[in-house]
């Protein structure tokens, strides 16, 4: 039993080993770039990165270790004890091929080996050559031999080539339940909620660092199978044609910007409320008694009351927030490492204008890659459940709000001035579940909806109040938005319909001008348009924002633009149209049909199709 055992476990060490010298080439190969860092700072890459490289060891054991069950219950089969050898032998030349490479591609890209990378190699191999040519080829080589000798002279000295021995019927399924269980278990990356993935790996403020405890193997073939095709299949209009329909909707105006702040530099608390859906909210025309606190605040601020999400889940959402990158329907950028790093975003304009940032979420921020996104745009401190005491997570997701308000005004009182804050709530998400008795009474999901979202708006109000005793209130601006809209409390089950996707967005805090306070702006816009609106408020640099217009602009057009997957909207002052691209039908309009309807519907397909392409190109 123990060397049945010894035999599997010697394989998965020998590819542990492996990763561990891909990884101590990868960072001798750029040491020039770690100077300065400490040692115990550059070690944490080899420790943190084990447990991708446990992931990506336990996918390549797969194979072996089915066959050998197989093999073991089967004994007349008859098969080559070969075959471990050559399947072995492939890998180790295959990925050494892959680490040899992976240094030119960093070097030129700043990001490791992906699916565009192998895309353009196979597609565009002229370029490719023509792209490599600057590169030190005779130490890629030279590597590439050292690395070959090193992993077969190791694989010689660790693997056993063996076949199970033979026991009896109860040992074999005991043992073949334990390593397929250990197997699946180390793929996955352990118990926790989510399943292992790249922000995982990421612990530094140096890049460098989170890419290289990144398994290349396991980053590559991830994004193999998210991205199969690099076809946009929103391709609608020539290239120059969809540009040109863009840049009249999003074009930077040269209208009067009302100025409604009383200082070009405050601090920013920027609150993404989960699920909040301007059915909830009655001066949006929701209903009445769910948002009590943000009615209030309303009266004290700017309320922009037609806004809408740009997706309808919450990476898409944080990324239109704070990226000012519309959704990708089919595809979330927040997950891909190598494009959302390129992105321009809020907390990068602000670091650089000498604000400190910080992020502040109850639940895992490893959820949909989101620390790795955050620590590349210049997040400085995130705070998540990591941050909290355990009696403090009795949500599925987490800590509930009130928990985490509390953690930022904790944090407030000993960070440096001016801040940009950023808090994510959990609470109002599935199952909708709250802390103590519910508001509204009654079982129904529609009721508990509204639960939750009346708790959320009671901790924002209660935040406030608490707020109001700090030195640094009355020098803050607080920004309220919701990720995304929801079906409920109305249960609209239509995803196409607009309504799904508009949501509140508030600018308050005594900062704002008292001629402005409780103040409707009903220009339509989205999520895309909180940057440059923001930003514009300071004096500070937009163009690089160009999905971003500015609401408080006279002259910027009233126009949304939103999508789901393979669908997208798109919404005027005279009509909103919802169109599915699978059918290539028209879902939804909110009016007769118009002579303007085909501009308009020209306008979301030119938005579609260039979004997507600018996700392809990232």
């Amino acid at each position: 039993m123990t060397k049945n055992l010894l035999i599997i476990l010697r394989y998965f060490l020998f590819w542990l080993l492996f990763f561990f010298l891909e990884r101590l080439v990868f960072i001798l190969w750029f040491s020039t770039k770690l100077k300065g860092i400490a040692i115990v700072e550059i070690a944490k890459s080899f420790v943190i990165g084990l447990w991708m490289d446990a992931s990506m060891a336990a996918y390549i054991c797969t194979v072996p270790l089915l066959v050998s069950i197989i093999l073991w219950f089967i004994p007349r089969i008859k098969v080559s004890g070969k075959i471990l050898y050559w399947y072995t032998a492939v890998l180790i030349v295959a990925f050494s091929i892959i680490c040899a490479f992976n240094f030119n591609i960093y070097r030129e890209w700043g990001s490791k080996i992906n699916f565009k990378a192998l895309d353009f190699a196979f597609n565009s191999p002229n370029e490719a050559i023509a792209s490599g040519a600057s590169s030190p080829v005779l130490w890629s080589l030279i590597t590439l031999i050292i690395l070959l000798i090193v992993s077969f002279w190791l694989a010689r000295k660790i693997i056993l080539y063996q076949r199970f021995t033979n026991t009896n019927i109860l040992f074999k399924a005991l043992i073949s339940i334990l390593l397929i269980g250990l197997n699946f278990l180390a793929i996955r990356g352990g118990w926790q909620l989510s399943p292992i993935n790249e922000s995982m790996a990421y612990y530094s403020a140096t890049p460098l660092l989170n890419h290289a405890a990144i398994n290349t193997e396991w980053a590559l073939l991830r994004d193999i199978l998210n991205n199969k095709s690099t076809k946009n299949p929103y391709q609608y209009y020539s290239q120059q044609e969809a540009a040109g329909l863009v840049d009249s909707m999003f074009i930077k105006s040269n209208g009067d910007n009302i100025e409604v702040l009383t200082s070009k530099r405050p601090n920013v608390v920027l609150i993404i409320m989960e699920s909040f859906t301007a059915d909830v909210v009655e001066s949006l025309g929701g209903e009445k008694g769910i948002s009590p606190q943000i009615e209030h605040l309303a009266k004290q601020g700017v309320l922009f009351d037609n806004i809408y999400a740009s997706g309808d889940r919450t990476d898409k959402g944080v990324v239109a927030v704070l990226n000012a990158f519309p959704s990708q329907a089919t595809k979330s950028i927040m997950k891909m490492n190598s494009k959302q790093e390129k992105l321009p975003s809020l907390a990068s304009a602000f670091t650089d204008k000498g604000y400190q940032t910080s992020f502040f979420y109850g639940g895992e921020s490893e959820f949909f890659n989101m620390k790795s996104y955050l620590l590349s745009h210049k997040y400085t401190s995130i705070i998540d459940k990591k941050s909290f005491d355990e009696k403090d997570m009795n949500s599925k997701w987490g800590a509930y709000d009130d928990v985490v308000y509390k953690k930022l005004l904790q944090n407030s009182r000993t960070t440096q001035f001016p801040f940009f804050y950023t808090i994510l709530t959990l609470t109002h998400h599935e199952p909708f579940e709250v802390p103590g008795t519910a508001h509204f009474k009654g079982a129904e999901l529609e009721n508990k909806f509204r639960s939750t979202a009346y708790y959320a708006d009671s901790c924002l109000g209660a935040f406030i109040h608490e707020a109001k005793k700090e030195s640094w209130y009355k020098n803050t601006l607080f920004v309220m938005v919701a990720d995304h809209g929801h079906r409920l409390p109305k249960n609209q089950s239509e995803i196409y319909h607009p309504n799904r996707f508009r949501i509140p967005l508030l600018f308050f805090g005594e900062i704002i001008k008292p001629e402005f306070r409780g103040k409707r702006i009903s220009k339509i816009g989205g999520q895309t348009d909180i940057a440059a609106t923001l930003l514009n408020q300071f004096d500070m640099r937009t163009e690089q924002f160009k999905w971003s217009r500015d609401l408080l602009n006279t002259k910027t057009k009233d126009f949304a633009f939103f999508n789901w997957d393979d669908g997208f909207g798109v919404v005027s002052l005279s009509q909103s149209i919802s169109f599915d691209n699978t059918g290539k039908s028209v879902l939804y309009t909110k009016s007769k049909p118009s002579v303007d309807d085909e501009r308009l519907l020209r306008s979301g397909k030119a938005c579609m199709q260039q979004v997507f392409q600018n996700y392809l190109d990232y």
